[in-house]
């Protein structure tokens, strides 16, 4: 099925002036200097361009915006927090870029049925902190938690550190309010945890990077917040230690095993070299290293944190090992997790992996591609971290020392096959958490199975046939 192709991006003065007319002129952006920072994301790896950023601040006007751009055949390209990491949310043909930002209410939170219903540009981290205003918890943690989105948090299906406990971004929500390509809004919004009414639609629009419609809104699951947690950083040699360490741990702790991060030596190396005010928690260095959390609902995390490890240290698993003894260093630990990915800048070129295969292929997935990416690049240097309790590896290469940037960077796309094809003869996929956007978008019909292709292409031709949702993106 062929996908309808976007008018040329060139907008008339007169219908920049009715795109304007909807929000205001003071959120209708036409400055360039202004719009800089919405048309490049922080890895500068994609820089797009756009006449024009709207800037709603209701749902009522993205319906309006979405109607004219119907009328006119105008491109959009829906934007969170523009923290996205394969160019989904970057107006590579001169789109119109429709910000999300303005719209950050918390409409509601009910502790009672274990919700909140908020809108799409509420940031990641206020969400956090007023779940733990009532008492409760909103699970979903990211790096980049402070400037993220939650509608770029589900347009990407965003995964992170909990999601071994809680799941990924999909998990979380109940129902969506989406206002559709012609402007009609699609409102699922629900607090209930069973409704089984027909086909489960807001779950189409989660992952889709805003091709199939706007997410203005959505209804989260909110959990009890843990009474206690318990935070260790582990040293092992080897990566077939930190899995067992992890079946060990998924034992005894059950359901409260809420992280289990995955770090090769050199992630600490470049933090500590690079990072601020970051150290190495152990007294020496391992060739891997294990970050994990336990959290309980009663004050025995600690305890159940000892017992594993004093199991891994019997079976000959664990090496080394500190627990925080308070929030200072726990913070302090999941700081050097945090800063894995910019302390790899100062290295110079890094080719970068979003994969996830089979948790127990991790460690062989590894070798092979350490083996398989050194052998193309010799001298270029793997950065695997992770997590590794849902399998997903951000499986990172930094290029040779003293080599050419450019001329590393130029190879991404030969590192990538390696890379790919390892993982799908493991049974993985080539994006985990992080979406398809432009970077994946060419290899998707390859690895993808060939009917769900079709569907998906036929479900963008049904919601948005003249193709001015994020066009170009995923398919």
């Amino acid at each position: 099925m062929n996908i309808v192709q976007p008018a040329p991006a060139s907008l008339s003065p007169e219908l920049i002036a009715r795109f304007r007319a909807i929000v205001g002129d003071k959120y209708g952006v036409t400055d360039a200097a202004e719009i800089a920072p919405y048309v490049t994301e922080e890895r500068n790896l994609y820089v797009g361009h756009s006449p024009l950023v709207l800037r709603p601040g209701s749902t009522d006007e993205v319906v309006a915006i979405c109607k004219l751009a119907t009328e006119t055949r105008t491109a959009l390209v829906p934007q969170g927090g523009n923290t996205g990491l394969v160019g989904g949310q970057t107006p590579h043909h001169g789109e119109v870029v429709l910000s999300l930002r303005r719209m950050d209410k918390i409409r509601d939170v009910d502790t009672q049925s274990n919700t909140m219903t908020v809108e799409a540009g509420a940031v990641l981290q206020t969400l956090q902190q007023r779940a733990s205003d009532v008492d409760r918890l909103f699970p979903l943690s990211l790096g980049a938690e402070g400037s993220c989105t939650i509608g770029g948090n589900l347009s990407t299906n965003a995964g992170g550190t909990g999601a071994l406990a809680y799941g990924v971004a999909r998990a979380m929500a109940l129902g969506l309010e989406v206002v559709l390509a012609d402007g009609r809004v699609l409102n699922t919004l629900s607090k209930l945890k069973k409704d089984n009414t027909g086909y489960n639609l807001h779950n189409l629009f989660i992952g889709a990077e805003g091709t199939l419609g706007v997410i203005t809104a959505a209804t989260l699951k909110l959990f009890p917040k843990p009474r206690g947690v318990a935070t260790a950083f582990v040293g092992l040699t080897s990566a077939e230690a930190a899995l067992k360490l992890l079946e060990i741990s998924q034992n005894e702790a059950a359901g409260s095993l809420t992280s289990f991060e995955l770090l090769a030596e050199i992630c600490v190396d470049f933090c500590v070299k690079h990072g601020p005010a970051i150290r190495d928690p152990l007294a020496q260095r391992y060739p891997w290293y294990v970050l994990m959390e336990v959290s309980s609902s009663r004050d025995d995390a600690r305890a159940t944190l000892e017992a594993i490890l004093e199991r891994g240290v019997e079976h000959g698993i664990v090496d080394d090992a500190v627990i925080a003894e308070n929030l200072t260093q726990r913070t302090a630990f999941w700081k050097l997790r945090e800063v894995i990915s910019p302390a790899q800048k100062p290295e110079g070129g890094s080719i970068k992996h979003d994969v996830s295969v089979p948790v127990a292929a991790v460690p062989a997935f590894i070798e092979a591609a350490n083996a398989a990416v050194v052998k193309l690049i010799p001298g270029s240097r793997p950065v695997p971290f992770g997590h590794l309790g849902d399998g997903n590896i951000h499986y990172n290469v930094s290029q040779p020392v003293g080599g050419s940037k450019e001329e590393f960077l130029a190879r991404w796309h030969e590192v990538n096959a390696v890379v790919f094809d390892i993982v799908l003869k493991m049974g993985g996929s080539i994006s985990a958490e992080h979406g398809i956007g432009v970077m994946k978008r060419d290899e998707l019909p390859e690895v993808k199975d060939k009917v769900a292709i079709e569907v998906m292409r036929g479900i963008k031709a049904l919601l948005d046939p003249l193709n001015i949702m994020n066009p170009g993106k995923v398919l």
